[in-house]
């Protein structure tokens, strides 16, 4: 630092004597005399509401299933699956990850594959309308309608 110091002429290190904002906004805060800060918020939602009729047979669907005591087994047993799949896979992906090439491989293969669906599916018009008929074809399919 006593290089650049020596060498640099001395305007280079003047502070400018305008500030940098010129014109700052200031809210109004109030004083705090303390350490904690509290803030409250209060909302109120205005108009209809967002559900879509899917969502709420979805909601509909969950409720009638908990219901009967046989299903509520098979959804506490289905949520500890896939509780069990998320962190073994966690774990999974974190050791593969230690190993030295295939990192690189993996994200190799990434880059490829999303530049192929890019072409494949998002590119063109006709393309997206046939990527937007088999999207909605699998939620029907996964939805049993």
């Amino acid at each position: 630092m006593a290089f650049a110091s020596a060498v640099t002429p001395p305007s280079l290190f003047m502070v400018p004597s305008k500030p940098i904002v010129t014109n700052p906004r200031k809210f109004p805060v109030p004083a705090v005399t303390g350490g904690r800060r509290c803030l409250s918020v209060v909302v109120k939602a205005i108009g209809d509401s967002s559900d879509t009729s899917s969502d709420a047979s979805i909601v509909k669907d969950v409720q009638n299933a908990w219901s009967n005591y046989e299903d509520r087994i098979a959804f506490v047993g289905l949520g500890f699956a896939a509780i069990v799949a998320v962190w073994a896979s966690g774990h999974l992906i974190e050791a593969v990850d230690k190993l030295p090439l295939f990192p690189s491989v993996f994200e190799f293969i990434g880059i490829l594959f999303s530049w192929w669906f890019i072409y494949r599916y998002l590119l063109f018009k006709p393309d997206r309308e046939e990527l937007s008929k088999i999207i909605k074809n699998a939620i029907s399919t996964v939805l049993g309608k």
